[in-house]
């Protein structure tokens, strides 16, 4: 099983127990979309952060701060029950086509 898959399942096991008082994942997904999405913004800040420091240090820290967001990306997927499979195929479904034409497919051009 890949690590994805195994975290993705983990996380449903914390959701299913909902017990937020001995589980992270738990407290996260109890607490909902507003404070999962806002450690999302933290993480990702701090990822960025990370990629501007210098040297293997900083490349080991950025995969560490990786990591982070997307396991709390992946706490809120588990949230709206989207699993990795359908965002493998959203990806999938955009194979073949330019980014400028995928964005333009979804916000009209703009």
């Amino acid at each position: 099983m890949r690590p994805l898959d195994q975290l993705e399942q983990t996380i449903a096991e914390r959701k299913q127990a909902g017990d937020a008082d001995s589980s992270y994942t738990a407290k996260l997904l109890a607490a909902g979309v507003a404070k999962i999405g806002s450690k999302i913004t933290e993480e990702a800040a701090e990822v960025v952060e990370a990629a501007d420091e210098a040297g293997e240090a900083g490349r080991q820290h950025t995969i560490a701060e990786a990591g982070d967001v997307i396991y709390h990306l992946m706490v809120l997927l588990a949230h709206r029950e989207i699993t990795l499979e359908e965002v493998e195929a959203e990806i999938a479904r955009r194979f073949g086509m330019s980014g400028l034409e995928e964005k333009a497919s979804r916000d009209g051009g703009n």
